[in-house]
């Protein structure tokens, strides 16, 4: 039975991707015509999910003209949203490639501040949203004024509707979950080098990372720890043991939409009740298929399916 899938982003933004020659500083940097896409975490997992044949809901909050059209474009890709307000206006983000080169760069702006009154509206969404067996992605940046305590907290609102959090955070958020595990949390992903900033100690070899994963599950850090390695694929530990998936070898255009994809096929496989393995594996496949985009695009099913017969998956 296919489960209800609830994706969560505090801090969504509207992306512009573009191309220019050269970066040469102090020059105006005469730029192509800029490819616009709904962004923040959750909202691209819930893309990701729909590009994979599955359906999400995704809770946003919304703020000014820009969140309006933040709306609109959601609802022209088909994407089912619950919208509450935010403080503030929507931000905007924007990245540019040197196409001499192929190097980019990322312009991310904070987005509006957040009050307590704001969070407690977020918390009240998520509870009218959640039901019985529920899968709630909390994934991306957390806004200027959300405290770090927050991902503990909505696991313990999601726990208590009967469902289940996967988390893909980072900073203070994430130090906290770590600093604080309460065994609320479903799944929680890194990449490497915030497992490596962490455990203050190099993981050169995979099995350094799936040590350090089998050590924050039997901590209550979360059931399921997936530590993303980059080329070297991602590690998957729980209480029954590790697992390492390697994607196909490609030719990467752009990481932006890699994690989003790999969590949005994650969720979408345990959704569809695939064991943790076989959904680590599917997510191995979408983020693959995702670097070989342009710009903010994201996975699709017809090229993950082809990617996944050739995504490696053992046991460690």
């Amino acid at each position: 039975m296919r489960a209800h899938i609830l994706t969560i982003t505090l801090n969504p933004t509207v992306d512009f991707a573009s191309t220019t020659e050269k970066f040469i500083p102090g020059d105006k940097l005469r730029c192509t015509e800029p490819h616009i896409d709904p962004g923040g975490g959750g909202i691209n997992v819930a893309r990701a999910i729909r590009l994979l044949g599955g359906q999400a809901v995704a809770l946003v909050a919304i703020g000014g003209s820009t969140g309006a059209q933040l709306l609109q474009m959601l609802s022209l890709e088909g994407v089912a949203t619950v919208a509450f307000q935010g403080p503030g206006e929507t931000r905007q983000s924007i990245s540019v490639i040197e196409t001499a080169s192929g190097q980019q760069l990322r312009f991310v702006m904070p987005g509006p501040s957040w009050r307590e009154e704001d969070v407690a509206r977020a918390l009240a969404s998520v509870d009218q949203a959640t039901g019985d067996g529920t899968l709630v992605v909390l994934s991306g940046s957390q806004p200027p004024g959300v405290a770090k305590d927050f991902p503990s907290i909505l696991a313990q609102h999601v726990v208590s509707r009967q469902a289940r959090l996967i988390v893909d955070t980072s900073g203070p958020a994430l130090h906290h979950l770590i600093d604080d595990p309460h065994g609320s949390v479903e799944v929680l992903r890194m990449d490497a080098v915030e497992g490596e900033e962490l455990a203050r100690a190099a993981h050169p070899r995979v099995e350094d990372t799936a040590a350090f994963a089998e050590g924050l599950v039997a901590k209550g850090v979360a059931r399921n720890v997936i530590v993303a390695r980059g080329a070297d694929g991602s590690v998957l530990s729980n209480a029954e043991g590790s697992w390492h998936s390697v994607g196909a070898p490609v030719s990467v255009l752009s990481k932006v939409g890699a994690g989003d994809s790999f969590v949005g096929a994650l969720t979408l496989a345990l959704a569809e009740d695939r064991s943790y393995p076989e959904a680590l594996r599917f997510g191995v496949a979408a983020a693959s298929n995702a670097v070989m985009t342009e710009a903010t695009r994201l996975c699709d099913r017809k090229t993950t399916d082809r990617l996944l017969r050739d995504c490696t998956l053992r046991k460690l």
